[in-house]
């Protein structure tokens, strides 16, 4: 004897082995045995076996009409059984009950289950309602079909090529359109980026690399809402100095300048004069807002987006012969030791003489020229002062690091000959090593004015976002601390608020310093242990980081394009450790496989095999290995 039973939503027919009052133990075909319930069988049966009956009822279920047997069946609640003897006119086989069970419940819209082998024809209007969908859902997926067979083809639908900019950040994965490409995707064997790439929805990788980032981050765009202007610091004083600012030749944001005085003999100051937008915002307003969203200028090859409003930034940036508001540090030194004799930060107003352009004095400018008094130099009264108090200052700072400052690294600018999404633009990469004088120059006052505003905090216990380090950890807080590398007792970020939002924050935590002193620390924007400058800290190192990782992508990209425009095959290199070497004439660290054992700097020479612009890889091969003279 036989039984058909349901096990977890399947239909199985075992013969039986031994009964009790509530369950009974069945035999597969295979000779395993099991335990099974009374309440889970629908009928026992002599023939045919298990296995033919299964088979048979389930072609027997396919060839069944279903509609007419909703036609047929009562009203109400039924048995199975009872259906198909009436369906086929006589005390079905066990193979006919079987079929009409299988059918029955393949069949949820037409039959409700209502129990065990008991059921219930769907009303007229829930039934029509479910083919509607069930007909709705077949053509959806034969679309989804079409679509997914015309994209392996290479072909990219419109409606797909319409939905392609959701697919690298945020897919709905719910939408016909990405079925289709998943679909495609996965028949295919390859990455998302690759894939719209191959069918057109980005003409070349620069453009897929920056709508990822802007898609993310600027999803409604790099505009801004319309700012209003104020007279801000309009009533301010007017300095009587002669400033120049420092930049390179692409800065429009001038947020600094120096200027230089003597008031008496072996006295020197110097004015350390920053921009001050910090005037225009306040806690929550729309200028906070507008910056805290976007935390920090984003700089890549050939655009940049800014922080601020353009609008905004050309009412504070520090243009050549316009009067202009700023935080002022000025620091009276002994021209002979070097000594700092006393420092003052004033708010008001200057006109820089001059916006100079580093590109242009770098050739101009050399430590010798620097100190010889007789040497020809360019703006000679600014720069040699400003120089020799610097070197003063470098060498102070020296002695508390105990080590020279390592600045011989060379840096590259991007400078493009055409669009910046167009990756034909012509690229060129100009070198500039740090510690060329006129960037040693303007670094040790930066250096000195985040030195001297961290310390004016710390002194009101007015709490700002310094930066520390020690033990080679770096880290971001609200309480001063020593930085070690640079060597100074504390730092923060305050010279560049037009374009980091900590400097903003900064600026106007100095500017409460400055006008209330002792007070200062129940009139600041930010009282001590205000909650709020830690999320701010949180989030900035968050979005700093990712503004870096994508400018260091698009410069990689970059430096790929440089290399196959020139036509370079066999390049120079250092290695770094492991497989890892830094070209010698381009900002670019790769991964060389099968390099042998190497000292730390030492020169190889690299074939250049391949290029591949969305993974940012360059396939290379060792050609030789420099050996020690």
């Amino acid at each position: 004897m036989y039984v058909l039973f349901e096990d977890s939503g399947n239909f199985k027919a075992e013969k039986i082995f031994s009964d009790s009052d509530t369950t009974m133990q069945v035999e597969s075909a295979s000779g395993k045995r099991s335990k099974i319930k009374k309440n889970s069988v629908l009928f026992s049966f002599e023939q045919p076996a298990p296995a033919e009956l299964l088979e048979k009822a389930q072609a027997l279920a396919e060839s069944l009409d279903i509609d007419f047997l909703w036609e047929c069946a009562p009203q109400e609640e039924f048995e199975a059984a009872s259906l198909a003897q009436e369906y086929f006119g006589h005390a079905p086989s066990a193979v006919e009950k079987t079929g009409t069970i299988f059918a029955l419940h393949s069949s949820p819209a037409y039959f409700h289950r209502r129990g065990k082998g008991l059921y219930r024809p769907a009303p007229p209007d829930i039934l029509q309602a479910a083919l509607a969908a069930i007909e709705k859902k077949r053509l959806q997926q034969e679309q989804v079909q079409a679509w997914a067979e015309q994209m392996i083809k290479g072909e990219l639908p419109p409606e797909v090529a319409e939905k392609a900019g959701t697919f690298l950040t945020q897919p709905d994965k719910n939408t016909l359109e990405w079925k289709a490409f998943d679909q495609a995707q996965k028949e295919l064997s390859v990455s998302t980026e690759k894939l719209l790439l191959s069918l057109g929805a980005w003409s070349n990788p620069l453009t897929l690399h920056q709508h990822r980032f802007l898609a993310a981050h600027f999803p409604k765009g790099t505009g801004f809402p319309a700012t209003t202007l104020q007279n801000w610091g309009q009533d301010l004083p007017e300095a009587d100095v002669t400033a120049y600012s420092v930049d390179d030749a692409n800065t429009i944001e001038i947020d600094d300048a120096l200027s230089v005085q003597h008031p008496e003999p072996g006295r020197l100051r110097v004015g350390v004069h920053i921009a001050v937008p910090s005037l225009a915002m306040a806690r929550g307003n729309e200028v906070d807002q507008i910056a805290r969203n976007r935390m920090a200028t984003v700089y890549t090859p050939g655009y940049k987006i800014p922080m601020l409003p353009p609008e905004l930034i050309a009412h504070f940036s520090l243009d050549q012969g316009k009067s202009r508001p700023t935080l002022s540090l000025y620091i009276d030194a002994d021209i002979n030791t070097g000594e700092i004799l006393s420092h003052q930060t004033r708010l008001e107003r200057i006109t820089v003489a001059g916006n100079l352009r580093q590109h242009e004095l770098d050739p101009l400018i050399s430590e010798e020229a620097l100190n010889d008094d007789t040497a020809e130099l360019p703006y000679a009264e600014w720069l040699r002062p400003l120089w020799a108090f610097s070197r003063q200052l470098s060498a102070q700072r020296e002695a508390v690091r105990g080590k020279p400052e390592n600045n011989n690294r060379v840096e590259y600018s991007f400078e493009l000959d055409g669009p910046h999404d167009d990756p034909d633009s012509i690229i060129r990469l100009v070198p500039r090593v740090r510690n060329a004088p006129l960037s040693l120059l303007i670094a040790e006052y930066m250096i000195l004015a985040n030195q001297l505003w961290g310390g004016l905090l710390a002194e009101h216990n007015v709490p700002g976002i310094y930066r520390s380090q020690q033990f080679m950890r770096t880290r971001m807080s609200t309480t001063p601390g020593p930085h070690d590398s640079i060597g100074v007792p504390q730092y923060i970020w305050s010279t560049s608020p037009l374009r980091r939002y900590v400097d903003l924050i900064n600026q106007g935590q100095i500017l409460a310093a400055a006008e209330h002193g002792i007070s200062a620390r129940l009139v600041a924007p930010f009282q001590p242990k205000d909650a709020d400058l830690y999320a701010i800290i949180g989030a900035f190192e968050s979005q700093y980081t990712q503004w870096a990782d994508y400018q260091s992508s698009l410069e990689r990209f970059w430096c790929l394009r440089w290399l196959q425009q020139n036509d370079i095959k066999q390049v120079q290199a250092s290695f770094i450790k492991e497989d890892l070497v830094r070209l010698t004439n381009a900002p670019l660290v790769l991964h060389v496989p099968g390099l042998p054992a190497l000292e730390r700097g030492q020169e190889v020479t690299l074939d250049l095999l391949s290029f591949d612009e969305l993974a940012l890889t360059v396939e290379a091969r060792l050609r030789s290995v420099a050996t020690a003279d």
